[in-house]
């Protein structure tokens, strides 16, 4: 059996930057608190923090003084910086360039909308860490909308500006686009200048590998999709194997294999998320070798 590892699949430059900006500090002091998991990625993480470190919340966080903290590549509200200006604390900042550029925007744009009665509206996932960050450009008064059920929070007689999480699909957003664009023609009658400003903020590193993985995906008989259960970028990517190769399957770490997925078939293709460490692929296409070649005997 040939197994094939996707090598436009594993970390985004966002994530190899945040994991070594960690490990060079862990290489020199051996310790060192994380705001929120480093990676949407359990193994990854676990394996860092026999390292050193220490993963913590916002709560843990307001508790701290005279210290080192990393934020991760998915950034944090101005709130974050505040707090850490107050305690003492040093921010190791790993933010990924997309997203502070994101978050600048988002800002710039808020503070332009007042005259016009506008309103922020992002398309992502609620309560996740980049939303988080997003939202608080804009002192909280964001509306965030995952599904279409969402898009009833909309106030269609105002001006609308759209952003979107970076990681989100780009079929995802598009229709997100086009249900705004819908309802206010559906309310005014018309759409005028100024009514929708839509700001396409996709990380084009994360949405180029969509048709990329379409094409790998259709290639193999079976997929074995590896990614953390909290990665929403590992959902949207699972969704396009699964569209292209009805043969794909999502599992976090080799102990998920189940040898019956590979009866019959002879090439295997595995790929991963942006949290995706190339090690632990490496592990499950090991591990498939070693299934596939025991159950042969």
């Amino acid at each position: 059996m040939k197994v094939t590892i996707d090598g436009h699949s594993g970390f985004c430059f966002g994530v190899v930057y945040a994991i070594q900006t960690a490990e060079d500090e862990l290489d020199q002091h051996g310790h060192l608190y994380c705001l929120g998991d480093i990676v949407h990625n359990g193994e990854e993480v676990e394996r860092l923090r026999a390292k050193g470190l220490e993963i913590i919340d916002h709560e843990r966080l307001k508790t701290l003084k005279d210290c080192k903290v990393l934020i991760r590549a998915h950034g944090e509200p101005p709130s974050t910086y505040a707090l850490a200006i107050r305690n003492n604390i040093e921010l190791i900042d790993a933010s990924c360039p997309v997203v502070l550029k994101l978050q600048h925007r988002v800002k710039s744009s808020f503070e332009s909308i007042p005259g016009q009665d506008g309103q922020i509206v992002i398309y992502g996932q609620p309560g996740h860490a980049e939303v988080n960050g997003l939202v608080g450009q804009t002192d909280g008064k964001a509306i965030v909308v995952f599904s279409e059920e969402d898009l009833d929070k909309i106030d269609y007689s105002r001006p609308v500006h759209f952003f979107s999480q970076t990681t989100k699909s780009t079929l995802g957003f598009e229709k997100m686009e086009r249900l705004i664009q819908e309802r206010i023609l559906q309310f005014k009658g018309s759409l005028e200048e100024g009514d929708f400003v839509s700001n396409d903020t996709l990380c084009r590193q994360v949405s180029n590998r969509e048709p990329q993985l379409k094409r790998f995906a259709a290639a193999q008989d079976v997929i074995v999709f590896v990614s953390g259960k909290k990665s929403s970028n590992g959902k949207a990517l699972y969704s396009v194997c699964k569209a292209s190769n009805p043969h794909s399957y999502f599992i976090s770490n080799p102990s998920e294999l189940d040898p019956s997925w590979f009866e019959g078939h002879e090439n295997v293709g595995i790929a991963g998320a942006t949290s995706t460490p190339m090690w632990l692929m490496e592990q499950v296409a090991d591990a498939i070798r070693k299934s596939t070649l025991a159950t042969s005997r």
